[in-house]
């Protein structure tokens, strides 16, 4: 009777596909031994128990769109039409009395009455749990939409609409709204020294910091790599949305401390930009935001800035300046200048220090704090840097060649120290100029230093298996302590030119030599004075026993050509040998 079954609900319909095909054929097996097993005496239950099976698999075939449900119902009814056509030709073969045959059809309608219903139910069930499920799948693109899959925040979209209702209130209240727009300092530097990982590890707790300070009616988002937005309405006092800015600095002074750090605590800062008052759109009151924010980068960073009138221009021309310093290096605009170092004992030329200059094609000579911070910022530091080291190993080697055997030394970016590939930069320079390791120093500030200890003291360890000299430049400055220099392979000292230039209006300077000084002895390591312009500094250096020195008392920096020719005729410049110790 199955293959009956089958032929005539192929006859019904278009035809089906095999799955649809054989769950067809198995519910026709199990409606028809549910109704036998009925006849046979087993009850309605036997029946319902049986038949529920076919029940769930009708209402699973129409909820899958497996097969119209219309189609699922011609079947149904192909199959009562079957099964009474054998009903009808197996009484007349038996014989079977027509009070007895009409009781089994009205068993076969009756089942095929109830199997409707419940696969008309089940269908309902289906489609109800389908629906859910299309509905939590919209809900979940829309989020994923709006919001930013690592921090779970709200994105650029989400703020910006929402931007637009804060503005809309404000405009109806008469009150103020503004925009904070929040960017890490330095943040490259994270996923370029501990990898990408550590640094979406940085940014969720950073979120989350963000959040547990930022109000209620205020509306936090991430629009970027390395950027947050705070969106503040109803402020209640003039400075407001400065509180809210020092609260949001204030919450990640905290170091972080993350599972892929190890023990090393990780110190993040922010530059924020403040935009406030009435602008034409979210979109505009963001912008402003980000002027300001970059107004504040430029000021030094983890500070922030409120954004006026006149530094869109100025945002612009930084812009057309990072512009032309990203050519600067394929055009060969970029040369040297050194500046003498000298032993204060003796006054001889000990060295120079190799110091970066930048001659635009139109803007000319551009000051160093105009570009060396934009390098920092934008990176460029890190080729540009490359270049200085090995155009200062071979200027040092030529000098060696030529009857001069003078040190040179070369500042490090920390962003440079940040990588192992500076130990093979260093290597190569050394290697490709022919200059003596030894004749070689890289000076790395303090802060430089301190920004992960532990991997700069490996690279640094490294260089120093070289030859090559390390030295702390800009010495006192900075936040490191006797027990940091240690796990440094430091040879030189150079004490900030801030230092030497109190000494003749604070008492309390030369002290503060005397110690920085004695701190240098007690390590064995060079002390060197920066930044010397008076015969006082230069005496108070040479009574306290200071090495070596440089300043514009001797010598500004010099071209390539002035400093040869100061190679060739400096012998004291004016300091009377009477003044030496």
């Amino acid at each position: 009777m199955r293959e009956r079954v089958v032929a005539q609900s192929d006859h019904s319909g278009p035809v089906l596909d095999a799955s649809v095909r054989d769950s067809l054929e198995q519910i026709c097996t199990i409606a028809t031994v549910a109704v036998a097993r009925w006849m046979a005496g087993d009850g309605s239950k036997a029946d319902r128990e049986t038949g529920r099976e076919a029940w769930e698999l009708f209402g699973q075939l129409a909820a899958r769109r497996a097969a119209p449900l219309n189609d699922v119902i011609k079947r149904c009814l192909c199959w009562r039409d079957t099964v009474e056509q054998s009903l009808r030709e197996r009484a007349n073969e038996l014989g079977v009395a027509p009070a007895t045959l009409a009781q089994a059809l009205s068993m076969t309608r009756r089942t095929l009455d109830v199997t409707l219903v419940r696969m008309c139910e089940e269908f309902d069930s289906e489609r109800a749990r389908t629906e859910q499920e299309l509905e939590r799948r919209q809900e979940e693109l829309v989020f994923m939409a709006t919001h930013d899959s690592l921090t779970g925040l709200p994105n650029r979209t989400l703020i910006l609409d929402r931007g637009e209702q804060m503005l809309g209130r404000a405009r109806r209240r008469q009150t103020p709204a503004a925009a904070l727009l929040v960017s890490l300092d330095n943040f490259t530097a994270i996923n370029d020294t501990l990898g990408h990982a550590a640094g979406d590890e940085l940014l969720k707790a950073i979120a989350a910091r963000l959040d547990g300070v930022v109000r209620e009616t205020d509306a936090l988002g991430r629009i970027g790599g390395d950027e947050f937005v705070v969106l503040a309405e109803d402020l209640s006092l003039a400075a407001g949305a400065e509180l809210i800015a020092e609260r949001l600095q204030e919450a990640l002074k905290a170091p972080f401390k993350l599972p892929s750090s190890g023990e090393t605590p990780l110190t993040i800062t922010a530059s924020i930009g403040i935009a406030t008052e009435e602008r034409a759109s979210a979109a505009d009151l963001l912008r402003d935001a980000d002027i300001a924010m970059h107004r504040a980068k430029w000021d030094g960073r983890n500070c922030y800035v409120v954004f006026e009138s006149g530094m869109q221009d100025a945002v612009q021309s930084r812009m057309e300046l990072e512009m032309d310093l990203r050519r600067a290096l394929e055009r060969d605009e970029f040369f040297l200048v050194y500046q003498p170092t000298f032993d204060l004992r003796s006054m001889t030329l000990t060295g120079v220090e190799a110091l970066l200059r930048w001659r635009h094609r139109v803007r000319g000579i551009v000051q160093p704090n105009d570009f060396i911070p934009l390098l920092e910022e934008t990176g460029l530091i890190i080729d540009v840097g490359k270049w200085v080291l090995a155009h200062a190993a071979q200027q040092g080697a030529a000098w060696h060649r030529a009857g001069h055997p003078v040190g040179i030394a070369v500042n490090v970016s920390g962003r440079q120290l940040d990588s192992d590939q500076l130990i093979l930069e260093v290597s190569n320079a050394v290697d490709e100029s022919g200059l003596e390791a030894q004749a070689l120093t890289l000076e790395v500030t303090e802060t430089a230093l301190m920004r992960n200890p532990r991997e700069t003291a490996r690279r640094l360890r490294a260089i120093k298996e070289l030859g090559v000299r390390i030295a702390i430049d800009d010495f006192g400055t900075g936040y490191s302590s006797f027990a940091h220099l240690k796990q440094f392979p430091v040879d030189a000292l150079k004490i900030d030119r801030s230092f030497i230039s109190r000494l003749a209006e604070n008492p309390e300077g030369e002290t503060l030599i005397h110690t920085l000084v004695q701190l240098g002895k007690a390590l064995s390591i060079e002390t060197l004075a920066e930044g010397i312009e008076e015969e006082h500094e230069l005496s108070v250096l040479q009574e306290e026993q200071c090495d070596s020195g440089q300043g514009f008392l001797f010598a500004r920096p010099l071209d390539l050509a002035e400093t040869e020719e100061f190679m060739r005729t400096w012998s004291g410049n004016g300091v009377e040998a009477s003044a030496l110790p």
